[in-house]
């Protein structure tokens, strides 16, 4: 699915975001910035070891932020940077989940802005092991992506969202046609 907002073009693909043709990819990376599994070990595999010698480098990053390395062996394939966003493990929704799952996404694509990145790959960040409800998550990726665009960068235009399941693909796809603007 794809859908045009003011001067970008967002689109929701179903597959492996570490074949994603695009400038940067997200992945949903731990505070720790040490690798982990689902998305944030896939991209690791990829990017092979110097991504995680250039992690050592920032320590750790707080939830709701993000950090920005080189791609190294996803270059190739015109990866020019990952971009690390620590999402919030989802407790009960009460404690402040929501707002920084927003600013985990506000931050990934503020990241590739100011990096003059003209494209951006994005996982479903925290709704894997960290158990943030896909229900929730979905309209909170879409609206903060699309409220961006409507900012008119200079740079980022095209944000493709790369979802790993069903229930996934269709979360992301309501909350995408309730965000896109009338044709």
């Amino acid at each position: 699915m794809r859908r045009h907002i003011a001067n970008g073009t967002i689109t929701l693909t179903h597959g492996d975001i570490t074949c994603a043709v695009t400038q940067a990819i997200v992945t949903a990376a731990n505070a720790a910035l040490c690798g982990g599994g689902g998305v944030d070990g896939a991209v690791h595999a990829a990017a092979g070891p110097g991504l995680l010698e250039a992690l050592r480098g920032f320590g750790s990053c707080p939830t709701g932020d993000a950090v920005i390395t080189d791609a190294f062996e996803l270059l190739p394939q015109g990866v020019r940077h990952i971009i690390h966003a620590v999402g919030p493990i989802w407790h009960d929704g009460t404690q402040g989940e929501e707002a920084l799952l927003r600013t985990a996404y506000e931050r990934s694509v503020e990241l590739a802005e100011q990096h003059d990145l003209a494209s951006i790959a994005l996982p479903s960040i925290s709704t894997g092991i960290y158990g943030f409800p896909i229900a929730r998550a979905a309209p909170i990726a879409i609206d903060t992506c699309a409220a961006f665009l409507r900012r008119r960068p200079a740079h980022l235009h095209f944000i493709e969202f790369f979802l790993f399941d069903e229930l996934t693909a269709r979360s992301f796809s309501e909350a995408l046609e309730a965000a896109a603007d009338p044709a």
